[in-house]
């Protein structure tokens, strides 16, 4: 079950990098102390992956992430995106963070459009790019429903299509969905694997959740606790498209998850 090279999925998976990460360290430096949050980290994301880290609290996921992003700089090695080096904030990737941060004087589709607005998107396309997020994302009928209207998991669905407008090659997302109910979150994790499948597009989704990272991933990356480091990375072997009662029962998830559990030590799991 561990590999050193990105797997192929369903057709799915270019196994082309479009994300090289070569041995980064970040250290956090204060007047009174140094923390090395990452040490020595190497991880490249095929084009099409759906890729889900895996880890304990403090170990560096979300930092992880920020550095891909090019939202925080690395002490030591470096960081490529479509073959280029990552030196700044990158403006065509979609990032989906822990809260949906909508703004609530706007509705759904206002809210999804602020991202075009902040882009400087072509209106008449934005528009009919919006059309089709809200169909694909089950938002039909709420186009104008206002934040305090919807429930948690509709919230992360106007902010999942709201990362999504600008039709970004990757997707990063934060632990979106740690603050949903179970039942919630479990459709969430439904709806994102319908997404991954229908938009091809590339996703690193960082979550404490086993359940989540086996069901979503095409390859789950396990971190150690801080300073956070690759201890191994899986490929559960599941098909692409993916029922979540039958996938649950599927034994290559329970093997896949065991392991997980294993590597994180019971008491690092939170479900």
């Amino acid at each position: 079950m561990t590999e050193t090279q990105p797997a192929r999925s369903a057709g799915t998976v270019d196994p082309r990098p479009i994300i090289e990460v070569d041995g980064i360290t970040m250290k956090f430096t204060s007047k009174r102390s140094e923390t090395v949050a990452l040490d020595d980290v190497s991880l490249t994301v095929g084009e099409g992956e759906f890729v889900t880290i895996a880890g304990p609290s403090g170990c560096g996921k979300s930092t992880l992430l920020r550095i891909i992003a090019g939202l925080a700089r690395v002490s030591a090695g470096k960081v490529s995106l479509y073959g280029k080096p990552v030196t700044g904030p990158q403006r065509d990737i979609g990032f989906a963070f822990q809260r949906s941060a909508l703004l609530e004087w706007r509705g759904v589709r206002k809210n999804i459009l602020l991202q075009a607005e902040m882009r400087g998107m072509d209106k008449k396309h934005a528009e009919r790019r919006v059309n089709e997020l809200i169909e694909l994302t089950g938002l039909t009928g709420f186009e104008k429903a206002l934040p305090h209207e919807l429930s948690g998991g509709m919230q992360q669905r106007v902010a999942l299509c709201r990362a999504l407008l600008h039709e970004p090659r990757v997707l990063l997302m934060d632990e979106p969905f740690g603050a949903l109910d179970a039942l919630t979150r479990e459709h969430m994790n439904i709806e994102m694997n319908r997404v991954w499948r229908e938009t091809g597009t590339t996703i690193v989704l960082v979550t404490h959740s086993v359940p989540e990272a086996v069901y979503l991933g095409s390859r789950i990356v396990v971190m150690s606790p801080r300073p956070g480091r690759i201890v191994e990375t899986l490929s559960p072997g599941l098909p692409a498209e993916r029922d979540y009662g039958t996938t649950l029962k599927d034994p290559r998830f329970t093997e896949a998850a065991e392991r997980v559990r294993d590597l994180l030590g019971a008491t690092h799991t939170t479900d």
